[in-house]
């Protein structure tokens, strides 16, 4: 008696799991009852909590917040941005001490940096984006151009696919000041080639800036060995900040004297306490901070990187690899049939984290799946992505989630 696809596809899981070096991460993550939830597969979007999360926050606000009082900031809170910053950078992100600092939203962080990265090339009067990459990073562009009367040279790129290196080479130019492109595509999941796009831009003379939101804590980042020049990503996604979680910001080394922020507020002053006339910017990353820094909103930091210091970002990457492998294998036997295109790439070279699957009319399958406990993410046009989290899904829970997208095909065909 042979086995049927279906069956085969569910034991290939079990096996999955069983030989994955990860699972007992798993167990650290607070986790509904499977009434609640099913499959959980949108961890490029909002990453879940930890049990330790829920512990550190509690002790911050009971022991430190409540016990200690004001005198927290002058007990460590003030260095919290740098010094979980530098843990961050050689965590995730590649980079050496000094060059990573806790602050801000995303959109701030862009506007500081890119701001800064085009005052940095006077007389140069174009920037690089392309047309499918985030939105904030787009109008933030926009908005900045318009600030300075800048020309934005767009890269008109594939949705299915993402910015390539050729396509930089026709653009960038000895007016180039800046460009700016996500490792990560948001939507496809298409996986840049950061150093060769950066040496085509450096050789004009050119910044080199970078969206890490959908690539940090999930893919291996050597931004140091690239020579990026600067860098942003926020905490909330596969480093399981929470909602709202402060942003990050990479700036190399050598160019913290070159580059000065625009919002000059008094945690990026060189004596902050001293609340004299006139603004000194701090020497080193510091200078990037403006306001008072989110401290509360940083506790989750602490737990999320040890658990991925832990797990090893390599590790990561090869169980996300896997996990997005058995995604496109059912895609393939599941949904294919029912009219279901993958729109990411399948090399696994220029693969990031998320899977995106593309039907006319996904938009009506989002409540019934998530009715049924399974919860994708969905971005236009009619398009599902699947991201599961290497640290906090199984196999099984992937097929689970893809098991009731099938049904849902099955029982509303086009």
């Amino acid at each position: 008696m042979t086995s049927s696809p279906t069956a085969d596809l569910l034991a290939r899981a079990a096996d999955l799991d069983a030989a994955d070096p990860l699972a007992s991460f798993r167990e650290q993550f607070i986790t509904p009852p499977p009434a609640e939830l099913l499959s959980y597969l949108d961890g490029n979007s909002l990453g879940r909590p930890l049990e330790a999360t829920a512990r550190l926050v509690d002790e911050f606000i009971r022991e430190q917040w409540g016990g200690r009082l004001i005198r927290g900031w002058d007990e460590g809170w003030l260095e919290w941005p740098l010094t979980l910053g530098d843990r961050l950078g050689s965590v995730a992100l590649g980079a050496g001490p000094g060059q990573v600092v806790i602050a801000d939203s995303t959109t701030v962080l862009i506007y500081k940096l890119a701001r800064a990265a085009v005052d940095a090339r006077p007389g140069r009067r174009k920037v690089v984006l392309d047309t499918d990459n985030f939105p904030t990073d787009r109008y933030v562009l926009e908005g900045i151009a318009a600030e300075r009367d800048l020309e934005l040279v767009w890269i008109e790129t594939d949705p299915a696919t993402g910015i390539d290196p050729a396509q930089v080479a026709g653009v960038v130019d000895a007016d180039t000041a800046l460009v700016l492109f996500s490792h990560v595509a948001y939507r496809s999941g298409w996986l840049a080639d950061v150093a060769e796009i950066n040496r085509i831009a450096h050789e004009a003379g050119a910044l080199a800036m970078w969206d890490l939101c959908h690539s940090a804590g999930s893919v291996p980042i050597e931004l140091d060995a690239w020579g990026v020049d600067l860098a942003v990503g926020c905490t909330y996604k596969y480093l399981n900040g929470g909602p709202g979680a402060p942003a990050f910001a990479y700036l190399r080394r050598e160019s913290q004297g070159e580059l000065r922020q625009p919002i000059q507020g008094w945690m990026g002053h060189r004596a902050s306490f001293e609340m004299g006339p006139g603004y000194e910017a701090a020497d080193g990353i510091r200078a990037l901070l403006s306001g008072t820094p989110p401290i509360l909103a940083m506790v989750p930091l602490h737990a999320n990187l040890d658990m991925l210091a832990a797990a090893g970002i390599d590790a990561v990457r090869a169980k996300s690899l896997l996990l997005t492998d058995y995604v496109l294998e059912l895609a393939d036997e599941w949904l294919a049939p029912h009219g279901v295109t993958v729109t990411s790439p399948r090399d696994p070279d220029r693969r990031g984290g998320h899977v995106t699957l593309r039907r006319d009319g996904f938009r009506e399958f989002l409540e019934p799946l998530w009715d049924s406990g399974v919860i994708p993410d969905y971005r236009r046009p009619d398009g599902l992505r699947i991201g599961p989290a290497p640290l906090s899904t199984s196999f099984t829970e992937v097929h689970q989630g893809l098991t009731v997208l099938r049904d849902l095909l099955r029982a509303n065909p086009r």
